[in-house]
């Protein structure tokens, strides 16, 4: 059971809010959004916020997902490692990298990691870890990336699925379908 009940959302046509959200859910509403829906201005800035991240940036997604499955790992956020591992997976991401970072989140110890992929990684770790990123973390993530415009996107990514992965913890979001809606 969640840490607080989820919202009855309103049926489709309802609530311009609901329906947006299922829009960029592609019909459905997610447990996290029954969550959020008891802030309707939360809720929409969250919406907004994370389609833009999702869909508008220039970072690599295989990258991108690495390090929100990262972050899943490293916080326990179980929710969150269910809905991201399939987008690491369809948007290129190998099931093997998947397992070795399972294996292996804290340590990152496999040498099996690209230079981008260990780049990432890395400041992944760092951020969610320590917060402050030592320079030459920085450093090897900056040389990995093509442009300051990815650098930051990728910084952008891991603290705000940081946020996501706290949140899902704190209020205790279960997997989708053991819902008691």
């Amino acid at each position: 059971m969640p840490h607080i009940p989820y919202m009855v959302p309103p049926p489709p046509g309802e609530s311009a809010l609901v329906d947006a959200i299922r829009e960029r859910r592609g019909g459905r509403l997610l447990n996290l959004d029954l969550m959020l829906l008891h802030s309707p201005p939360f809720a929409s800035g969250w919406n907004t916020f994370l389609r833009e991240v999702r869909q508008h940036l220039a970072l690599d997604p295989v990258l991108r997902e690495l390090a929100i499955c990262h972050i899943a790992l490293l916080n326990a956020a179980e929710y969150e490692y269910a809905q991201h591992a399939p987008e690491f997976l369809a948007v290129g991401g190998e099931a093997a990298a998947l397992s070795r970072l399972q294996a292996d989140a804290e340590r990152l110890e496999s040498s099996d990691w690209s230079a981008a992929e260990r780049a990432v990684l890395e400041l992944t770790r760092a951020m969610t870890r320590e917060v402050a990123v030592p320079p030459p973390v920085l450093g090897v993530a900056r040389a990995a990336l093509p442009g300051e415009r990815e650098l930051v996107e990728l910084v952008g990514v891991i603290a705000a699925y940081n946020m996501v992965s706290r949140l899902l913890v704190a209020t205790g979001v279960t997997m989708d379908g053991e819902t008691e809606r």
